[in-house]
């Protein structure tokens, strides 16, 4: 394959502009996306953004960079809620259902896995949890308050984001300022211990209700929710490493104080490119629980959200996601979801009609432009709404040459072929279960697949060739690739 790597342009939230894809290693990508926090299942809009950073990654394996993507597993600390509290999200939820924090954890753990197998997601390199980190939190806690850049109250340590200021920017990737955020905040109660509103909790003492609790140089406690990132993207990537990516709505205050807990412990800000995702709206308002829009990524596919009349297979959903670009809003609609379910079905016909063109000793078929255009929509920010425009250009084409109006050669077809699984398969993240629109022989494949892998794992050649066979003479075509088994 032509080499690719230097045409990719991404948008860098940092410079607020498309820059030219350089990494800091050759052929090497080390990308950190911020995972889930185990108190609850995923909403929609959150598996959006693993959705978009499948993408990224996946293309990103394309164009055979070697990727280690980083994905973190908070499952301790406390998050910062919209009045910029700092809770014990998890022990919350485990005090609410009755049962201790680890089965709190473990419960939303095994739901992510699932979700992930349902939609496609390739696995990340390095899934690090926060618990495990602790140690790593601490150190970089004590090198921050070692710099001046912290300071302890009451067993609790907070960061000094006016002596931060001092030297640095900060605000330097939200682009918000300090004196402004100060307009619009709450004045400091008598009862809280921070000296200025700006400041967030790097460690905080342990309160009588938390149920999560570790030993510290500073007492018992528990870490803040912004430096367990930190601690865990730096001892997987290094200090400065190229990606950071997660949703929109991490942009500030999450993305912010990570910048400034590494360039006041470290000397640098972590990240070469940062990356953002956008929100998703639901029949054109923000997804909200209090505006009744709210739904689940497993109530969609199962048609249990009163919103839609019918289930939607998960192939459908992601492809109906990539036809916005990452940055954009996504509006779920009814009569948007069927357009895209009958566009997804139109794609995955046409690689059917592909199969059956009958070659030919020349080609009229513009296969290099046609290919072309899919490499320039993705190295143009990882536009995937541009792409699938070109893959239905393709469609066109093969209509062309089903009906004998343009002629191509064996060598080209197989081309087209290759480039369009490649992408479709690949890149898109879809499945080719064109039979499943109702998703219901989702998890059957997932378990026959599961057994053949298990029998490939024991070197049972026999019993998994036998599995394949059986699929094939179903019309079922199972394909083995570097990272994953996909299924059409």
């Amino acid at each position: 394959m032509t080499d690719r790597k230097g045409f990719l342009q991404i948008y860098n939230t940092l410079s607020g502009k498309k820059e030219k894809f350089e990494p800091l290693h050759e052929n090497f990508v080390g990308m950190y996306v911020c995972g889930p926090t185990l108190y609850s299942e995923p909403h929609m809009g959150n598996m959006r953004t693993f959705i978009n950073f499948d993408l990224i990654y996946r293309y990103l394996l394309h164009l055979n960079y070697k990727v280690k993507y980083v994905r973190n597993i908070t499952d301790a600390g406390h998050i910062t809620n919209s009045a910029g509290d700092e809770v014990d999200s998890i022990g919350k939820a485990a005090r609410m259902e009755q049962i201790q924090p680890l089965e709190i954890v473990y419960k939303y753990n095994l739901n992510f896995i699932e979700l992930q197998r349902i939609y496609n997601l390739l696995m990340p390199s390095i899934e690090p949890t926060a618990t495990a980190h602790i140690q790593e939190q601490i150190e970089i806690i004590e090198q921050i308050i070692s710099n001046g850049y912290a300071y302890l109250i009451n067993g609790s340590v907070y960061f000094d984001t006016k002596k931060y200021m001092q030297d640095f920017d900060y605000g330097i990737l939200s682009g918000r300022k300090v004196d402004e955020l100060e307009n619009d905040t709450r004045i400091l109660n008598a009862q809280e211990e921070k000296r200025f509103f700006a400041d967030f909790a790097l460690w905080k003492k342990a309160g009588q209700d938390d149920m999560q609790i570790w030993r510290s140089p500073w007492g018992n406690g528990n870490p803040g929710w912004h430096i367990e990132c930190t601690a865990m993207s730096t001892k997987y990537l290094g200090k400065h490493f190229d990606i950071h990516g997660g949703g929109m709505d991490l942009k500030f205050p999450h993305h912010e104080d990570e910048i400034a807990q590494s360039c006041s412990s470290l000397g640098c800000n972590p990240a070469k490119y940062w990356m953002h995702a956008n929100m998703l709206n639901v029949n054109g308002q923000k997804m909200s629980k209090s505006l009744g829009n709210f739904f689940l990524p497993k109530e969609i596919i199962a048609g249990e959200t009163a919103l839609f009349k019918k289930a939607y297979s998960a192939d459908v959903i992601r492809f109906f996601m990539m036809q916005a670009h990452y940055r954009s809003t996504l509006d779920f609609t009814e009569d948007a979801l069927n357009a895209a379910e009958k566009g997804y079905e139109r794609l995955m016909e046409s690689l059917s009609l592909l199969e059956n063109v009958s070659c030919n000793d020349s080609s009229s078929l513009e296969i290099k432009k046609l290919v072309d255009s899919f490499y320039y929509a993705m190295n143009d920010d990882f536009n995937a709404p541009i792409l699938i425009a070109n893959l239905f250009e393709a469609v066109k084409q093969i209509n062309l040459l089903t009906e004998g109006k343009i002629t191509c050669t064996a060598e080209d077809k197989e081309e087209l072929k290759n480039q369009l699984g490649g992408f479709i398969f690949n890149v898109l993240g879809l499945k080719g279960n064109t039979t499943n629109s109702d998703g219901k022989l989702n998890p059957v494949m997932d378990l026959v697949l599961d057994l053949r892998q298990e029998a490939r794992s024991k070197k049972d050649w026999a019993t998994s060739d036998k599995i394949r066979d059986g699929l094939a003479a179903a019309g079922i075509e199972v394909k083995d690739g570097n990272n994953e088994t996909t299924w059409r």
